[in-house]
């Protein structure tokens, strides 16, 4: 389809999987994952806010975590959803390095957070008697900062440098939105240097993060088993697996996609990784925090009472 108002350095998004049969199809399920995405992210960060109960640094971190979820999922759906309605799939430059910025933003900041999540139960769980002293307030709010402030800053590094690569041919992008991957297909020129910086960045911001947290929830599973208390164990056995499964799922797509070379893997399976990161997991997080967890469903339960 002609775009009336392209430029010589728009980009054109080719959506959500364009060789589909039935995209309407795909895009009623990508607007009502949307929906209940927002709709559990938004609900799970008043609750946190309203209720005094959940005032904890855990709870704290986990309203960072579905503020960053509401963002994450709302900087790539709405445009997708947009190009498909209007028909008009080009992206200015100027968009595309943003949203490429902001998706990459989201994605650090939520793999610093989740490893700060791991630390946060394990000093709980291994070291009680500290706890209040580690985790006081100024500490959570220095652990919101560094997540936030740290993805920022590495996604300005690899923003600026895919950004400036010169593109051959085509400007499409088959993607649904403007993401690193499928940028560096575009490019006519020798990528490999960066492909090294690519990695050890990936090592950085996905493998260390990926190694501490499975170490934490080993010490923390040891220190289960040695509970005398029933109670006490199930209890954090079940926050912990709550937080293992997001683990699971964000950091898998992720390691697939960023840590092998951009060569290795198919347009196809770079957008399979993205929705099971951008789209299903947003949702996923406050269904698996909240549903597993009896604080959050009885705050639930006591503000639909006051309602």
């Amino acid at each position: 389809m002609e775009q009336k108002n392209e430029t010589s350095t728009d980009f054109i998004l080719l959506g959500l999987f364009p060789w589909f049969r039935h995209p309407y199809l795909l895009i009623l399920i990508v607007l009502l994952i949307y929906t209940v995405a927002f709709t559990g992210n938004s609900i799970l960060i008043l609750l946190i806010w309203l209720d005094s109960h959940l005032h904890t640094p855990m709870y704290f971190l986990l309203s960072q975590l579905s503020l960053i979820d509401l963002a994450y999922i709302s900087s790539t759906v709405p445009k997708m959803v947009t190009s498909y309605f209007t028909g008009k799939k080009n992206i200015t430059y100027f968009a595309c390095g943003m949203q490429l910025f902001f998706f990459l933003t989201l994605g650090l900041a939520e793999c610093i957070l989740l490893t700060l999540m791991a630390y946060d139960r394990y000093v709980a769980v291994c070291n009680p008697l500290r706890y209040t002293v580690l985790m006081n307030p100024k500490v959570c709010l220095q652990m919101a900062a560094a997540a936030w402030i740290g993805g920022a800053l590495a996604a300005l590094v690899h923003t600026i440098y895919p950004m400036n690569f010169p593109i051959c041919g085509s400007r499409e992008i088959n993607h649904y939105f403007c993401e690193m991957p499928a940028i560096l297909r575009m490019s006519c020129i020798d990528i490999s240097a960066y492909e090294m910086v690519k990695f050890v960045s990936t090592i950085v911001f996905l493998l260390v993060p990926f190694i501490f947290i499975l170490t934490s929830y080993t010490l923390i599973f040891l220190t289960v088993l040695r509970m005398n208390s029933s109670k006490g164990r199930n209890k954090a056995l079940a926050t912990c697996s709550s937080h293992l499964t997001v683990v699971s799922l964000y950091f898998g797509q992720a390691i697939f996609i960023y840590m092998t070379p951009t060569s290795s893997h198919t347009p196809e399976q770079d957008q399979i990784g993205a929705v099971l990161g951008t789209i299903v997991t947003p949702m996923l997080n406050p269904l698996i925090y909240s549903l597993r967890n009896k604080e959050v469903v009885g705050a639930l339960r006591k503000c639909m009472g006051r309602c």
